[in-house]
């Protein structure tokens, strides 16, 4: 009995993707408090927008809660770890007030941006802040400032009604995790209509969501299809399927397993593009191509453009404690 030959498929397999030091660091935090100080550690919110994670996390015995009164009182003396989307000034307030231990995986930076508002802030100036509504990120800028000292600008239409009191007195900031092309129509907008608009110190956007759209706009050209694997709750995983449509894909997906592909909506084809973002882990990567490989004489070529060596040190009080290959496998694979 014949049996037929499997097409011929070329995976365009994006560099750099998926965790960013950020993500990484934040991981690494719950992984190593649960060492240091055994489960339960709680985690308020997702600590990261991965699904795969949090289970993994969980299956270590993590406990996400949404609001510190979740903890119950027995367990007050355990961990309880910030997520990496930083919160506003009340989270710490309200955990220093309930004698809760609580380690701060936000984002140093996110941390970046918090110090860049508050220094617009301390300067007289109103704030605004380029960012998706309801995102836990901008729910902890926005905590960072007093009420009614920042203003949330979401797209080039928010830009051309926004009404400040003060137009010559205004700084912005925006979120890490925004599409470069479309942030940098909302400040040019800006900056028409508010000649004296400062910028931060520094940009806003983080360097990983800078290079994996970068990779993505790269690879995307003759691609007929391209796959993001990320969270429906990713703000940069969504942006870099948005990135590759506009790069010339003929489509674009986001995926967070393998189980998740429709081969029949997939089809014939014969290049694919593939990246994951920050919060994806690369086991979600390895677990796509396999799923590939078996429908497809499957080719991986490496399209990179930059390489990542950041490295953000964990909280001074887990520092001391060794973190294997083994306990990152569920995330990173052996």
């Amino acid at each position: 009995m014949n049996i037929a030959a499997k097409p011929p498929l070329t995976i365009r397999l994006c560099g750099p993707r998926g965790f960013c030091a950020g993500v990484d660091r934040a991981i690494q935090i719950v992984v190593l408090a649960l060492k240091a100080y055994g489960a339960p550690v709680y985690v308020r919110h997702e600590i990261v927008h991965n699904r795969y994670v949090v289970e993994g996390l969980e299956a270590k015995g993590a406990v996400f809660v949404e609001e510190l009164d979740e903890i119950p009182a027995e367990h007050r003396a355990q961990p309880v770890v910030f997520s990496a989307h930083g919160v506003p000034k009340s989270v710490p307030e309200d955990a220093n007030a309930r004698n809760l231990f609580y380690l701060d995986a936000t984002c140093p930076l996110v941390s970046k941006v918090h110090k860049q508002a508050m220094r617009h802030n301390r300067l007289g100036r109103h704030v605004v802040l380029i960012g998706h509504a309801g995102h836990p990120e901008v729910i902890g800028t926005m905590g960072q400032l007093p009420e009614g000292t920042v203003s949330l600008i979401e797209t080039v239409e928010d830009a051309d009604v926004y009404q400040p009191d003060d137009p010559d007195n205004l700084g912005y900031v925006t979120q890490t995790t925004l599409s470069v092309d479309d942030t940098a129509g909302v400040i040019k907008r800006l900056e028409e209509r508010f000649p004296k608009l400062q910028a931060p110190a520094a940009d806003s956007i983080c360097y990983a969501t800078t290079n994996r759209q970068e990779v993505v706009k790269e690879a995307a050209p003759g691609c007929d299809l391209f796959i993001i694997v990320g969270a429906p709750n990713s703000s940069n995983s969504k942006r870099l399927v948005e990135v590759a449509l506009r790069a010339g894909a003929k489509k674009s997906i986001l995926v967070q397993r393998a189980s998740e592909l429709d081969w029949d909506e997939i089809g014939p084809i014969a290049t694919l593009g593939l990246s994951a973002g920050a919060s994806a882990p690369e086991v979600i990567v390895n677990e796509i191509i396999e799923a590939f490989r078996t429908r497809f004489d499957a080719r991986v070529e490496l399209a990179e453009t930059v390489q990542e060596n950041e490295h953000f040190l964990v909280n001074r009080e887990l520092r001391s404690l060794e973190l294997t290959t083994a306990d990152m496998a569920f995330v990173n694979g052996e």
